[in-house]
């Protein structure tokens, strides 16, 4: 997870994303040298990485993923490009090839027991949602919102962080890439599992966090500016600092949100990768951290190198 917003924000990015168009297929390009090792401990600042060893009869991959960003900053390295073409298939957070999965995720997103966000407000709060609302033209209806949960309105409004009309998500150019020639997708969890987290967070704390987040859009466009120039350097320790820092009142969920799913799916990742070369590209933010992903599958006996990116 980059930041709580971002990762909220991959719900809706899964349901309106549509990869569009075929991809060119390439010549598999060779691999650059891998980044050696820094003698500070601290990771080295890329995305890319190579997981091989305990027992693993070939390697397997890793990337850093940001679910939203301005076209013009994502794009495939053609390391990447060449890591994919490897790869006998690729997972993601969710399965976003999924269509059925996808479309059926609506009725996660509703708060439960028939919540509505007005019951959680006073009628002043409500209005300044509202009014918010209606000026950043989401391309939902005010009645519908209104059941949603709130964490997911903050992602509905998170694209409105960045200052460009057109957007895009690593996701979604590495599924082209892969469905260029071929490769499956599959997920390391379902969009009910991620929006179902959400249900443990109370619901009037979200209500109250997305005043806040409201009341505060300008401070947040320019965390999320910075959280955007930290992904482009490719900076994860960085990166990991932020993510602790950047979200008042976050860190009680932390273990639910971020290193509960990374220790998840470091208990999923080793039949993968048994049974083929496989690339996981996540959330960047999981990847760093005493309990990201990188050091977890370390300490289970993995050999993680990074790669140029």
């Amino acid at each position: 997870m980059i930041s709580l917003k971002v990762f909220l924000c991959v719900l809706m990015t899964v349901i309106v994303s549509i990869v569009q168009g075929q991809a060119v297929k390439q010549k598999t390009a060779k691999p650059k040298t891998k980044i050696p090792a820094s003698d500070s401990g601290k990771l080295p600042s890329t995305l890319l990485w190579e997981i091989t060893g305990n027992g693993l009869q070939q390697p397997s991959y890793l990337f850093g993923t940001m679910h939203i960003l301005c076209a013009e900053d994502a794009r495939v390295s053609e390391n990447l490009k060449s890591v994919i073409k490897k790869s006998a298939r690729v997972y993601f957070e969710i399965d976003m090839d999924d269509m059925t999965q996808m479309m059926s995720a609506m009725k996660y997103l509703r708060m439960n027991d028939g919540v509505k966000l007005s019951d959680l407000l006073t009628a002043d709060e409500y209005t300044r949602v509202e009014n918010h609302l209606k000026k950043s033209s989401t391309p939902m209806p005010i009645s519908m919102i209104n059941r949603f949960k709130p964490y997911f309105i903050s992602g509905l409004l998170s694209e409105q962080m960045m200052n460009c009309k057109k957007k895009n998500g690593m996701e979604e150019l590495i599924m082209k890439e892969a469905g260029a020639i071929d490769r499956p997708i599959f997920g390391l969890e379902t969009v009910e599992y991620q929006a179902g987290l959400f249900d443990s967070i109370p619901y009037d704390k979200q209500a109250k966090e997305l005043v806040t987040y409201i009341d505060s859009m300008e401070n947040y466009k320019k965390s999320t500016a910075e959280m955007v120039d930290v992904y482009k350097k490719q900076d994860l320790e960085r990166m990991d600092s932020l993510t602790r820092v950047s979200e008042p009142g976050l860190n009680e969920y932390m273990d639910l949100l971020l290193y509960n799913r990374n220790k998840r799916w470091v208990q999923q990742m080793p039949l993968i990768m048994r049974e083929s070369t496989t690339l996981f590209a996540v959330g960047a933010g999981h990847l760093p951290g005493t309990d990201g992903v990188i050091k977890l599958l370390r300490r289970n006996g993995y050999t993680v190198k990074p790669m140029v990116n």
